[in-house]
């Protein structure tokens, strides 16, 4: 997570950046397996991931 005061030269500025991210935010909380397992791709191969890098 970024520390957003060092990242922000101005303490000020900083918080008041924050207060409104935050102030705004709406939590949601998710449930199951991440979708990015199901939908990911198959492993190549040693044999594929040389075609591919030479080719």
């Amino acid at each position: 997570m970024p520390r957003w005061h060092d990242l922000i030269a101005d303490p000020t500025v900083a918080g008041a950046i924050l207060d409104r991210i935050v102030h705004n935010a709406h939590r949601i909380t998710l449930q199951g397996d991440s979708m990015r397992k199901q939908k990911a791709p198959p492993l190549l191969t040693g044999d594929e991931n040389g075609e591919i890098n030479h080719a």
